[in-house]
């Protein structure tokens, strides 16, 4: 038995595609008395929750809406083929499939049909994340021998991968437990994954011209409907700021949240949000200008449509917005968590002066990987999202379709309800723009597809969505555009906060004595889009050059493609 406990606890490590498939020998696997009873099957399948994302790959995003003090390679167009890469790894797979072939051992049909149905979500998502990231690969549904000659096979078409993923995710949801638990993976997370995985694969395929777009969307549809109709999951509006809310709870908020990440000091269990968002030396993470003006006012009315609205101050531009802008970043009036002290953007912690508050609890977990509020992994606001953009590329949506999903988002913080009609008779055109929106969504539906992406862009901020969702848009020229953040008319002391107290300083030349509670600086490191007044201007001395015969996909790593003895081939222009 001390056997198997050590070979359930071990990782299989290995370098290649082929030694983490490869099976280790019969004789030091004592598997003969595992997998008998639930107790034994949950033991090895709670590794298989490792793939999920945690801690700050959750919500440190970058993309076109958020910049930090290093530009990722995909943004800069700096990419390269490699020899390795960690992300062309196939040990998680092994160990999912290793469990499929050795289920048989539980007697229970009911635990085994569960079990099984576990497995299956992960090597969905598994296979899912794959998929997006390298198009075709080599779809692997047993773990395989040294002599088994489809170790070095070529790579499975995404036709074929997506096919087999949407027959394990179906089997998930068909098996798996429909009660609601926060930590562990149900029926209904299974419907929220296959939502999130159809809607990319639907919406990559229609914007890059590949076939079977409408039977994903019709997909996403499906799962989009059960879960909303059937699912027991609603927006959470308690208190006055309950979007805010949502993410500085401790304990998960179930009525929305489907499944989430669990952390708690008493468990050791911690990450760094607070850390991240609050630190001069964490990324100095901004929200960047162009997408601050997608939230409308609050009438519902657009803001990029007032006058001088890219010239306002920033007190100004803060003024009768979507709530959920002061519940995203600082704006005049904010306080932390715990505090009833007004507190300006750290002009120090970011590098727009849009500074996120998203995750950002009470002053006292400021210190580094002590903050303990649970992180949203599925919840049923991107379920809404999802079925609302799938109908709507489809060309199905209707106004009900709306009023059930986007509609109630907006009435969660008191915005008006999103009108189909005229959402499609008159496109926002900064929206239209090709630098400040999208300049690939055509047909009668235009403008209720850009008014979703608005919602998906402002609800979703943080969660990790945005790379992914340039992606299957295939709106990576966005990644060219200036990076801009708050404007200002040179240099000069400001009230951020307008609380009638200076926070924060430009100057020209020696810098002045420094007071408390300002920040300062010199006009020369802003890069003012008109040198001496203008908007915040960050890497604008680094060149980008998004390529769009290439860069929407990664590259294969080389040593895979020598492996399999050219079989495994690289994708299109990555020579």
């Amino acid at each position: 038995m001390k056997k198997i406990i050590t070979y359930l606890l071990c990782a299989f490590a290995a370098a290649s595609c082929s030694s983490f498939l490869v099976k280790e020998p019969e004789d030091s696997l004592a598997v003969e008395d595992f997998f008998k009873d639930e107790t034994q099957c949950r033991l090895y399948t709670n590794r298989f929750y490792r793939i999920l994302p945690s801690g700050a790959a959750i919500f440190d995003e970058g993309a076109d809406i958020i910049i930090k003090s290093t530009l990722a390679p995909e943004i800069r167009g700096a990419r390269f083929v490699s020899s390795k890469d960690k992300n062309w790894t196939w040990d998680a797979l092994r160990e999912i499939n290793f469990f499929l072939e050795n289920a048989w051992r539980c007697d229970d049909a009911a635990v085994r049909a569960e079990y099984c149905g576990l497995a299956k979500f992960f090597r969905a998502f598994f296979y899912f994340d794959k998929l997006r990231r390298f198009g075709d690969v080599p779809w692997y549904d047993h773990t395989l021998d040294p002599a088994d000659i489809t170790l070095y096979k070529e790579r499975d078409s995404r036709q074929t991968v997506c096919a087999r993923v949407l027959e394990d995710i179906n089997e998930a949801i068909a098996t798996l437990p429909s009660e609601h638990e926060d930590y562990r993976v149900t029926r209904w997370t299974a419907l929220a994954l296959k939502s999130r995985i159809f809607l990319f694969e639907g919406t990559f395929r229609k914007y890059h011209g590949l076939p079977g777009w409408e039977e994903c969307l019709d997909e996403c549809i499906l799962a989009c409907k059960e879960l909303i109709d059937n699912g027991g999951y609603s927006l959470y509006t308690e208190g006055e700021t309950p979007y805010r809310d949502l993410f500085l709870s401790k304990n998960t908020i179930s009525k929305e949240v489907i499944l989430a990440q669990s952390y708690g000091l008493s468990m050791g269990l911690t990450h760094n949000a607070n850390d991240y968002f609050t630190s001069t030396t964490m990324g100095r993470s901004g929200l960047l200008k162009d997408v601050v003006d997608m939230y409308l006012m609050k009438d519902g009315s657009t803001f990029t449509s007032g006058e001088d609205f890219d010239n306002l101050d920033f007190v100004a531009e803060c003024q009768n917005r979507d709530p959920r802008l002061a519940q995203t970043i600082r704006t005049p009036g904010y306080t932390r968590v715990g505090s009833n002290s007004w507190v300006a953007p750290d002009m120090n912690a970011t590098l727009t002066g849009y500074q996120i508050t998203k995750f950002v609890g009470e002053a006292r977990y400021d210190i580094s990987n002590t903050s303990e509020n649970d992180l949203p992994l599925f919840r049923i606001a991107e379920v809404y999202l999802n079925y609302a953009e799938a109908k709507a590329e489809l060309g199905t949506i209707t106004q009900a379709d709306l009023d059930e999903t986007v509609c109630l988002l907006r009435s969660r913080v008191g915005m008006p309800a999103l009108d189909l009609s005229s959402a499609n008779a008159a496109p926002d055109p900064y929206l239209c723009d090709p630098v400040t929106g999208y300049r690939n969504v055509s047909g009668p539906n235009k403008g209720i597809i850009l008014e979703i992406r608005r919602e998906r862009t402002i609800e979703l901020v943080c969660e990790g969505f945005r790379y992914w969702d340039i992606m299957r848009w295939k709106e990576g020229k966005r990644f060219d555009r200036p990076f801009v953040g708050m404007y200002f008319p040179g240099p000069g002391t400001y009230d951020l906060d307008g609380n009638g107290s200076v926070d924060f300083c430009i100057y020209l030349g020696d810098a002045p004595a420094v007071e408390s509670g300002v920040a300062y600086s010199n006009i020369a490191d802003l890069a003012l889009t008109q040198g001496m007044s203008g908007n915040i201007v960050r890497f604008g001395n680094i060149p980008r050059n998004w390529r769009e015969d290439r860069d929407y996909l990664y590259p294969i790593p080389t040593d895979d493609i020598v492996l399999t003895g050219g079989a495994i081939t690289q994708n299109p222009n990555w020579n």
